[in-house]
This record gives C-alpha cells, structure tokens and sequence, in this order.
C-alpha cells in the first residue's frame, strides 16, 4: 500500500450566485521516501490540494489517506512548510522550535535535545537566544524547517517555502532541504511555480491542469539527475532537456485558458 493517495478528489467552492470547481478527479500515490512536486498555471488548485492533504480542509468528492487513514487523524505526522516562516516574533528561536513538541506533549529532555542538535546540524548553531526579527530571511525559513522537523513528521507538505527568498539563498536551501529529506527518508509534496526546483528536488512531478484542477500529465525525473544535489542537477543536459519538455508543456496549458 503507497504511503499516501489521492482517490478521485474533487473540490468545489461555493459563492451565493456560484460554484467553482478547484479540482475535479484528481488520483495519484505517492511512496514512502518519494519526493513528487506539483507544478501548473495560476488557478490549478494546487495549493487546495495541499490544504486537503494536510487535513484543512475537507474535499467535495473522494479521498485522501495517510499510510491508510485520512489527514485529520494524521496530523501527528505531518509537517506544513509555507512560503512564509510564520515564527512568532515575540519568542526566541529556540521557543519557537519547540512549540510543535508543546503542542503535541511530547517536549521531553530528549525531543529538546535532538531538536536543538537539528539546528546546529542546518547552520544555526549559537541563535537559540534571537528572536526572529534578527535574522536574515534565509535563517529564519532554516529555523522554520528546523521547527517542522522538531516533531520528527513523516509527511512534509511544502507551499512554496523559497520563493520570498533571493536566488542564491534559495538555491542553498533547496541543497539543505534536499539533503534533510533523503537522509531522514522523509515523504514530501512540493507546491511551486519554479520548473527548475521542481526538476531539481523531486522524484516526479504531476503537472497540473486548471479550470478545473486535474492531473495533466506526469513527469519521472531521470535516475541520473534523481541522486545528485539540486544544485549539480541544474548544470546537467538531462536538467535542460526536462526542462523545455515541461515548458512547452505549461505553454500549452496557458494558452487554453
């Protein structure tokens, strides 16, 4: 049984005067330890979709399930990583790490140690006593993944979590999440509007197509790209190749709107 699946999921939103269908149909699964990101136009309900994984919201029509169950009786093991790092600017670093272990009641000796250990391990070795407000924004998204994983999740759900950050910063992160991932063995679904991250990270990727939102096509990353760090992936024929297949691809897409 794949860790994570999405059956015939279809979401509508409802106004007075009308209904708008988000995403229509929608299957795939995901294993455990994948990496599969979602791409597509403006509108495609990728981020609707995540919202559902994550057990925030309901869907109109089929199901999702977290190593057999749905997301609201999941959310143990599952990590939300947003575009912003929402760390609350009145706590320290090292406060706001270990808020989810709060939350869930399992702040121990232990969990504070191996939380605390995570950080150094990421390059934040000496900030526990800062507050938010005095790191850089590619230190505090750090401090938010180290938060996420504080509670050692099985699930990452990712909406975009680089695309505030400048490119060089970005491209850093993107190695520091990769590298994260695939040692811990992690599951993770990524939303993005960056073709080369989503090449660059994952395992596949589902394309999306919109009004209403549904799986287009998907892509499976080549064996040779799949191993190496985002950063060497973007410098290889393959990465390119993939690259332009994808974008004439969302080309299409776009113009039938």
């Amino acid at each position: 049984m794949s860790f994570l699946t999405a059956e015939h999921v279809g979401h509508h939103y409802f106004s007075p005067s009308s209904v708008t269908t988000a995403l229509k149909d929608v299957s795939f699964s995901v294993e455990e330890g994948e990496f599969i990101s979602l791409i597509g136009p403006s509108g495609c309900g990728k981020t609707t979709l995540l919202s559902i994984m994550a057990g925030l919201l309901t869907p109109t029509d089929g199901q999702v399930k977290i190593d057999g169950q749905p997301p609201d009786l999941q959310k143990n093991l599952i990590g939300y990583m947003l575009q912003q790092d929402y760390l609350f600017p009145w706590k320290t670093i090292e406060e706001n790490i270990l808020i989810g272990l709060k939350l869930n009641r399992s702040l121990t000796p232990e969990s504070k140690e191996k939380a605390l250990s995570f950080l150094e391990q990421i390059g934040l070795k000496g900030v526990e006593t800062q507050f938010p407000r005095q790191l850089s924004g590619g230190m505090r998204q750090r401090a938010a993944l180290a938060r996420t994983m504080a509670v050692d999740p099985k699930l990452l759900l990712l909406d975009e979590p680089f695309s505030a950050l400048d490119y060089q910063t970005k491209l850093k992160l993107e190695n520091l999440v990769f590298e994260i991932l695939k040692s811990y063995q992690k599951t993770a679904v990524l939303v993005t509007h960056d073709i080369g991250e989503a090449i660059s990270m994952s395992d596949r990727i589902l394309l999306f197509a919109a009004k209403p939102g549904r799986v287009h096509k998907v892509f499976t990353i080549p064996d040779e790209l799949r191993h190496l760090t985002p950063l060497k992936v973007r410098s290889q024929d393959a990465y390119y190749d993939l690259f332009s297949t994808i974008w004439k691809e969302l080309e299409t897409l776009e113009e039938e709107q």
